[in-house]
């Protein structure tokens, strides 16, 4: 039976792609690198550091990541203190009230670094509903890494057979996946290219996963 939901952030519960979008290729600016969009577009769910370890070695920078990761969250700042009109997807509230008050414990594990999550958290007071939040900046591996799913799995006090993953990148499903945590692929037109085939469900619409309509489904054993 399903008891707990494990939550993405950038994607899931924030449109924030353009702002970091814009933050990071701010920083390549920067740095003086010219990167594609299918190098940027495979970065989607990963940590800061290590998506920065990554151009490093990509293009053999002579900055550190830690420099590279300062540069691009100081141009993230800067976006979010500025951008007043930044809103929750669409319908992701509603479904997280509707959880919390079926009983669901709700955890977030998000790629973002914890000063990120806290901004969002505050902004729209989401605290009140989820009992821990996980940073992958914190961790050791970053997705597709399975790491932050079950420490979330953890951190909810429930198995993994009895949570649910909803997740928008390529990378956040390989995790949750791999974690053994039933995944569900949320295909929004906010997430450019990203790979939903390795999901247990795939849905556009967050009404889809209401708590009637969810609970249901997960009383079956989950596959992994």
């Amino acid at each position: 039976m399903l008891k707990a939901v494990i939550f993405d952030m950038d994607g899931v519960i924030i449109d924030s792609e353009p702002m970091h979008n814009k933050a990071y290729h701010d920083m390549f600016d920067e740095v003086g690198i010219d990167v594609s969009d299918t190098l940027y577009e495979s970065f989607t769910g990963q940590s800061t550091i290590n998506i920065c370890k990554r151009l490093c070695e990509h293009f053999n920078l002579t900055e550190t990541p830690e420099t590279l990761v300062a540069l691009k969250r100081k141009h993230y700042k800067r976006f979010f203190e500025s951008n007043s009109g930044l809103t929750l997807i669409d319908g992701v509230l509603d479904l997280i009230k509707d959880y919390h008050r079926n009983g669901l414990t709700l955890v977030l594990a998000s790629s973002a670094s914890m000063p990120n999550i806290n901004r969002i958290f505050e902004r729209f007071d989401l605290d009140q509903y989820f009992v821990a939040k996980l940073s992958g900046g914190d961790l050791k591996a970053s997705k597709p890494h399975p790491e932050i799913f079950i420490k979330a799995a953890e951190a909810s006090g429930f198995s993994t057979n009895e949570c649910m993953v909803i997740e928008d990148s390529t990378n956040g499903i390989e995790a949750a996946k791999a974690a053994r945590i039933f995944c569900v692929g949320f295909d929004s037109f906010h997430s450019k290219n990203q790979d939903y085939s390795k999901a247990d469900m795939v849905i556009k619409d967050f009404k889809d996963i209401a708590f009637s309509k969810i609970n249901n489904l997960t009383q079956k054993p989950i596959s992994n």
